[in-house]
């Protein structure tokens, strides 16, 4: 039976991945002599098929990029539309709100829902949408939509402002496409209240996947002294000085960011505990270690020192100095708290580099609690990528 789409062809075995459950085809999988790239357009709908002609789905293709298609539907008889939007969606939010009975969460993790190339946040009644790669762009009006029906929300914005987009050779851009968002929006992050800045800020505004690990500070913060480093708009220290220590000091780059801390602060009452330094992470610890500042509880949840494979070298000696830095401003029984959103950065690998700057300082580490991604950012267990972020608790002490 032909198909209703443009063939793909894969080369021999190549369909093996994909058969176990991966989304992505690569480039160098695909048989470019009998489906060769320039008979496609970016965001083009195809039918993958194995070197024998099987349908194995449909997909979007870009042609230009490694990751050449991303499977949409397992049945060609039911290819992508504002139908199958839907029902993603659906599924997706009965996730959520099988976890969460407060409406703020990550309703649409890409790949791991299914929807690959699409990311929404929910605050409430305001989403913003993060459209990253060609095929999703295409599809926008029937996303918009989708969302409509599905959560019927009262404002949306869409964040296509992803340096992810050049790899699709995608622009760049923000657009209010339902009513009339504030940039600061109000959520609840277990049971702490904050206001994000879902259009000046960083990503959407703000990062859901820590909120489990956040959790943890409840019940060993209680009467300590915290540094939160790379602290954006305060999601650990404000949660820290709600939960019960007696003074929180943020540190963050921006002078913005610092200013959302302190709002966040007088949002939950907790202004008297808060303070901020501004400026580079590393200058500033090795500036607080100089003035001899010790804390009980250090915080260190950088951004991704390692994007891409080849920076694993330069990116895991940042990671080194950070939390050997972390360890020097702990007092005698301290706690680290130390995190990565970088899937190349393994979490042995992270272990590692903790225990190797415990070990230099001549202290010794116990492993508390080992901190994963919350479940509004599902693993798919056939996509390593989607595991990505870690947070480890560690005891440092004397030896």
């Amino acid at each position: 039976m032909s198909s209703q789409f443009p063939i793909l062809k894969l080369k021999k075995n190549e369909e093996r991945r994909i058969k176990a459950g991966h989304l992505w085809v690569f480039s160098n999988e695909v048989n470019a002599i009998e489906t060769p790239f320039d008979g496609f357009e970016v965001g083009q709908l195809v039918d993958v098929q194995s070197h024998n002609n099987k349908s194995l789905g449909i997909a979007y293709i870009n042609p230009v990029s490694l990751i050449c298609a991303r499977m949409m539907s397992r049945d060609p008889k039911y290819p992508p539309s504002q139908s199958l939007l839907v029902h993603r969606i659906k599924v997706a939010l009965s996730l959520r709100e099988h976890f969460f009975d407060r409406p703020y969460y990550r309703l649409v993790f890409g790949e791991s829902d299914f929807l690959p190339g699409l990311v929404v946040d929910r605050y409430g009644d305001v989403l913003v949408v993060q459209i990253t790669t060609a095929g999703m762009e295409s599809m926008k009006q029937d996303i918009v939509m989708a969302l409509e029906k599905v959560i019927k929300p009262k404002h949306m914005l869409l964040r296509n402002d992803s340096t992810a987009r050049e790899r699709e050779g995608l622009n760049m851009y923000q657009e209010v496409v339902l009513g009339d968002p504030a940039d600061n929006v109000f959520l609840e992050d277990m049971g702490v209240k904050y206001h994000a800045p879902i259009q000046s800020g960083q990503k959407t505004g703000w990062y859901y996947d820590q909120r489990m690990n956040r959790q943890a500070l409840s019940g060993l913060v209680r009467g300590a002294r915290v540094l939160d480093v790379f602290s954006y708009i305060g999601a650990w220290g404000v949660k820290a000085a709600v939960e019960g220590a007696t003074e929180v000091v943020c540190i963050d780059a921006s002078a913005k960011a610092l200013e959302h801390v302190a709002e966040n602060a007088e949002l939950n009452n907790v202004v008297d505990k808060m303070s901020g330094i501004q400026g580079d992470a590393f200058t500033a610890m090795k500036e607080l270690r100089e003035e001899r500042e010790k804390f009980d509880l250090v915080i260190v949840d950088p951004p991704a020192f390692i994007k891409r494979k080849k920076d694993f070298k330069e990116g895991r000696e940042a990671y080194r100095r950070l939390n050997q830095l972390a360890i020097q401003l702990l007092s005698k029984d301290g706690i680290l708290v130390s995190g990565s959103c970088s899937h190349h950065l393994p979490r042995h690998e992270l272990q590692q580099l903790m225990l190797r700057a415990s070990r230099h300082l001549d202290r010794n580490m116990q492993i508390l609690i080992q901190g994963y991604q919350g479940p509004d950012h599902p693993v798919h267990p056939a996509i390593p990528e989607t595991e990505y972020l870690k947070a480890i608790f560690a005891r440092v002490i004397p030896a």
